[in-house]
């Protein structure tokens, strides 16, 4: 835990106004059930606002207007978003520079930033470059030529393939491998070809990977994910797939090759794509929906094919009645019958 901050010096951190105690010392953050006089919560959803008047926490950090119930509370416009910078702010550390571990292997015609760390156990090609203050854990593999920007941290066992290009504060969880060869056969008749994959990858600024994703180097240009984009865990993204600004890519979602989506684009879990298709700005797909045509921008979509989500709502709705309306019908059938029978009579 760091070191404490009065309830006024926290409001000024995150540019919200105390109302109570502002002198009250507080030093991390917990959960409204089990925060303590020396620790913040926090409120983001109103249906739990009740519990406000059960938590001992030295402060409640919650929206403008909302019930206190007698305890301090720190009002922020986006309590969420209060929450983690107060968690960067409480209980996460700069990481001390320990240059070149024992065991790392570090190549030829490497150039290494200052305060950076490289642990036992990492590799680091020929001809790479590591920004200031990057981070590569043990494990990591960097192949020849790869280029690193500053404040990255490469976490263990991830896989950065030749040539390809990560920006500033690029975070790439466990196992996740960048720059693999994309998917891509020739027939020959009898087989398929192999065609060999010669482009690269390029992660943009404040781009995060999560464990154990991969993105497919381009077969002859540049895979891209431009700036702040965040993948999760298990998520595919093909070969000369490019991926626009701010946009949130959930775990298991597939996209196929030379996929093109626009900024803030939202992919829920288990979305598959199909390629050479475009989505435009601002999309939202929900779960485990199957995408094979291009989607317009500003509008949300569900569903497979995926419709946009009211339409698939609606759908839904008679869905959930088949099993009625198959009797109704049913039952219109056999009295038709019955009367095509008193006509024939």
């Amino acid at each position: 835990m760091q070191q404490s901050k009065t309830l006024k010096e926290v409001a000024d951190y995150l540019g919200g106004t105390v109302k109570g105690d502002e002198t009250i010392r507080v030093g991390g953050l917990a959960p409204l059930e089990t925060a303590g006089p020396d620790t913040v919560t926090f409120l983001a959803n109103p249906k739990y606002a009740a519990k406000v008047a059960q938590t001992e926490a030295g402060a409640v950090l919650m929206a403008p207007g909302g019930e206190s119930y007698g305890r301090n509370v720190i009002e922020v416009a986006n309590p969420y978003l209060g929450f983690a910078k107060l968690l960067t702010l409480f209980h996460t550390s700069p990481h001390p520079p320990l240059g070149i571990l024992p065991e790392a292997n570090v190549g030829t015609g490497v150039t290494l930033g200052e305060g950076i760390s490289i642990y036992p156990g990492a590799c680091v090609g020929n001809n790479v470059a590591i920004g200031d203050r990057t981070v590569i854990h043990s494990g990591a593999v960097l192949y020849e030529g790869a280029v690193i920007g500053a404040d990255c941290v490469v976490h263990a066992n991830a896989v950065i393939r030749e040539r390809c290009r990560l920006g500033d504060r690029v975070i790439i969880q466990p196992g996740a491998v960048i720059g693999s060869d994309g998917f891509g056969y020739a027939p020959d008749g009898r087989g398929y070809y192999r065609i060999p994959q010669i482009g690269i990858v390029v992660l943009e600024d404040d781009v995060e990977v999560g464990a154990n994703t991969t993105i497919d180097r381009a077969a002859l240009e540049v895979t891209l994910i431009q700036k702040g984009t965040k993948l999760d865990n298990l998520v595919q993204i093909a070969h000369n797939c490019q991926i626009g600004r701010d946009c949130m890519i959930v775990s298991q979602v597939g996209i196929s090759g030379s996929t093109k989506i626009g900024d803030h684009v939202t992919l829920a879990g288990q979305v598959g794509v199909v390629g050479h298709l475009t989505i435009g700005d601002n999309v939202m797909v929900g779960a485990k929906s199957g995408v094979p045509n291009s989607l317009a921008a500003n509008t949300g979509y569900s569903g497979y094919p995926a419709q946009p989500h009211k339409e698939w709502l609606k759908s839904m709705a008679v869905v959930a009645n088949l099993p009625t309306l198959k009797k109704t019908v049913s039952s219109l059938e056999k009295r038709i019958a019955e009367l095509e029978e008193q006509i024939k009579k």
